[in-house]
């Protein structure tokens, strides 16, 4: 008798939390419709919802990005972040209005990132770990998407020419 009862217990047990489930969904899809959240992501993470909160109370910033084809898009960003941190929000945007457009698809991020860069006001966005604020980059301001070539000195030794080894480069003069 009491494995009985504790089955049916299971049985209620599963069905209230799948019941609560299904409320705590219905109300959170009934939030994200209403348009004074529209700006919120589909399916938001834990760090997407606290830049918002952060960018209602002054702690973070909105970053338009502006695109070569003169569209451009929004980004929100926390006031102490690095360009790595705007790259990271840039591709989680891209991503996600790609996938609502045309499903998934494959961006090679790494080619994107050693091709091109970002500008703010005809300045490169090159340091990875350079604070945006260094570079003037404040609330409700424009950054040029990737659409400036990123163009390596030869200094640096990336993208220069390969020397040719010649094991009998000599022994012809010396004949």
């Amino acid at each position: 008798m009491e494995s009985g009862a504790k089955e049916e217990e299971k049985v209620m047990g599963y069905n209230s939390k799948n019941v609560k489930k299904a409320a705590l969904h219905s109300t959170l899809t009934a939030l994200l419709d209403d348009p004074i959240l529209a700006d919120i992501p589909k399916k938001p993470s834990l760090s997407d919802v606290d830049t918002l909160i952060n960018l209602e109370l002054g702690s973070a910033m909105c970053i338009s990005i502006l695109k070569l084809d003169g569209t451009s898009f929004d980004v929100a960003v926390m006031n102490s972040a690095t360009v790595k941190d705007l790259k990271l929000a840039i591709k989680k945007k891209v991503v996600e209005l790609e996938q609502s457009k045309m499903g998934h698809r494959h961006i090679s991020w790494r080619y994107v990132w050693a091709n091109f860069c970002l500008a703010h006001h005809n300045e490169k966005l090159l340091d990875d770990g350079a604070a945006l604020q260094g570079f003037g980059v404040r609330n409700n301001s424009q950054v040029l998407y990737i659409f400036l070539l990123y163009i390596v000195s030869k200094g640096s030794g990336r993208h220069s020419k390969r020397r040719k080894h010649r094991v009998f480069n000599g022994l012809n003069k010396h004949s």
